[in-house]
């Protein structure tokens, strides 16, 4: 597939992603690419994220390829149910451990547990050794439950503007060999 057959839909993570945040980017540079707005991202409510992505994944005209950040992976997680359109894929990036109540803000555990059901799409989770909020060995446990292919980014901390992955070419190459494989 490539990514002028797909309506794909940015799904940032909590407080969303600034500028310089690589989703930002690959926003600007795809031209299907939309972000799913969320009404308050600063205190994110599970139920609400979830029928926002689930909104725009019913509202789309072609197939759909989901680019998930942080929170924003437990809230696709949640939303599959709500789906009534195709996803061809989903691209999750730094899946927090929303089950762990060391978790800072604390009302980011409403995102948890995750669904532990396979996905009824193609999926690549990519991980960092040395997340802050979420271990290595967590994200290994949920994509394995999901049939989701795990990437090791290595200690690439959160993979967001903070841990220097403004443009993350690394993540690009991968997610463009993730798209020419999915079936259009």
């Amino acid at each position: 597939m490539k990514a002028s057959d797909a309506d794909i839909l940015i799904v940032p993570g909590y407080t969303n992603s600034g500028p310089d945040h690589w989703q930002s980017r690959w926003e600007a540079k795809l031209s299907t690419a939309r972000r799913v707005e969320q009404a308050e991202w600063s205190k994110p409510v599970r139920e609400d994220w979830s029928v926002r992505i689930a909104e725009a994944v019913n509202a789309s005209t072609r197939p759909v390829v989901l680019i998930a950040h942080s929170l924003g992976v437990p809230s696709v997680i949640h939303a599959i149910p709500l789906f009534q359109k195709r996803v061809a894929g989903a691209f999750f990036v730094a899946p927090p451990d929303v089950a762990n109540p060391d978790i800072r803000p604390k009302h980011l555990m409403t995102f948890g547990p995750y669904p532990r059901d396979p996905l009824p799409f193609p999926s690549i989770t990519v991980a960092s050794r040395n997340d802050p909020f979420g271990t290595y060995e967590h994200a290994d446990d949920i994509a394995n439950s999901w049939g989701s292919f795990l990437v090791d980014a290595g200690e690439s901390g959160h993979i967001n503007s903070e841990s220097g992955h403004g443009p993350w070419p690394e993540g690009t190459m991968v997610f463009a060999q993730f798209l020419s494989r999915l079936p259009g």
